[in-house]
């Protein structure tokens, strides 16, 4: 499949197709993912997450907990808003439990580009009430 072929597979393919909510908790900006991150939501992805990384000094936690898969263009995703991130002076964490996960990100090299925790970054509630996507 090329570029152009995946980019109008992904106008068909939302980003609320994997965000499943995004609040501000104490300046932090919160976005759950879940599902399949992959070529097919990769592009709709990208771009809300553009959207997001286009503040400066931005402090952004991607909650990867509930992804069930994530494929090389997920991984471009991240890397992409990891870049988006830094360029502006801010922070991106991502938050993810799986061991195979960590273990394809030290696989692929980008062990020690992504700040990854186990757990949503304290004092930050675990759910926010009225989450909003």
């Amino acid at each position: 499949m090329s570029e152009k072929d995946t980019a109008q597979a992904g106008e068909h393919h939302t980003a609320q197709d994997v965000v499943l909510a995004h609040r501000v908790a104490d300046g932090v900006t919160v976005v759950s993912l879940g599902g399949e991150i992959d070529a097919l939501n990769a592009y709709a992805l990208a771009r809300r997450l553009d959207a997001l990384t286009a503040c400066p000094h931005l402090d952004l936690v991607l909650d990867l907990r509930p992804v069930t898969f994530i494929d090389c263009a997920g991984l471009g995703v991240l890397c992409r808003a990891r870049n988006r991130t830094r360029v502006r002076r801010g922070r991106l964490r991502l938050v993810a439990e799986s061991a195979d996960f960590r273990r394809m990100l030290r696989i692929t090299g980008l062990g020690d580009v992504f700040e990854v925790h186990e757990r949503l970054p304290d004092p930050l509630p675990e759910r926010a009430a009225g989450a909003a996507r």
